[in-house]
């Protein structure tokens, strides 16, 4: 596809970077949409959101040098100038950004955690349109009907059809986010609606990467890296999932201490 949308001198507007903040705006969007029922003040998610996103970036963009520590020992500068970001960095930067914002802020974390994640799934399906549009992530050559041939990639071999494995993780991430969104009004303690998120997210990257063919991205014994990330994701969502399940502050009661989470949030 063109990653190369718009040219104006030496400035150049990338579809990858124009999809990743719609992505962005259209999550923060609907979470300041979604704080008041949950208690929450607009304004204040808007904040988490933006530190979050930052920290989130950095994170994705860390673990992308980390897995690509022997191209970035032999050429910084170009490791660090291309567009490559690592998903998991970033949701492991946006979520300790989180804990310590909710410290700071003396709030209650579990119910940021609930709010923004199924928010963070749309931002993912939107950038996984982005991947689609430069050609990275892709998939591995196929002859089949859904094949795609890229022309003008700076990542996927051009002229051979490959598996879309971008758009496929894209219709994931907004089932995902569709699913999570529903979950919410039926999940019973604060923590569980991340928790199902960072299950299904772990699960569909780990079947996903099965069908990637940007092989280059290194490996831990016969899985992936992101595939070895995801087996200890899922084991902690598996895991938060059971805690909360045991917590306190159950959602039903949720109207009797509602405004006191709304103050404290703001």
């Amino acid at each position: 596809m063109y990653n190369d949308l718009l040219k104006i001198g030496p400035v150049v507007l990338h579809s990858y970077g124009l999809l990743i903040g719609i992505g962005f705006l259209a999550a923060v969007f609907i979470a300041e949409r979604r704080a008041p029922k949950n208690g929450m003040d607009a304004d204040t998610v808007a904040y988490f959101g933006m530190y979050c996103a930052i920290t989130g970036i950095l994170g994705a963009k860390i673990l992308f040098v980390i897995v690509n520590w022997r191209a970035f020992l032999k050429a910084p500068l170009s490791v660090l100038g291309t567009d490559g970001l690592v998903v998991y960095g970033g949701i492991i930067g946006g979520i300790l950004c989180a804990v310590i914002y909710c410290k700071l802020k003396r709030t209650n974390f579990w119910d940021y955690f609930d709010l923004v994640l199924p928010s963070v799934a749309v931002a993912q399906g939107f950038g996984r349109l982005g991947c689609f549009m430069a050609g990275c992530c892709y998939g591995e050559r196929t002859d089949a009907w859904y094949g795609i041939a890229f022309s003008h990639s700076n990542y996927a071999p051009n002229g051979v059809k490959l598996i879309p494995t971008q758009l496929l993780s894209s219709a994931g991430m907004f089932l995902i986010a569709l699913l999570l969104f529903g979950y919410a009004n039926r999940a019973k303690k604060a923590g569980q609606v991340g928790a199902v998120y960072l299950m299904l997210y772990s699960i569909g990257r780990f079947l996903v990467e099965f069908l990637r063919g940007d092989l280059e991205r290194g490996s831990i014994g016969s899985l992936s890296t992101s595939q070895f990330i995801s087996i200890f994701i899922l084991v902690i969502g598996i895991a938060i999932w059971f805690f909360r399940s045991g917590s306190k502050d159950d959602r039903l009661q949720a109207a009797a201490y509602g405004s006191s989470k709304s103050q404290d949030a703001k």
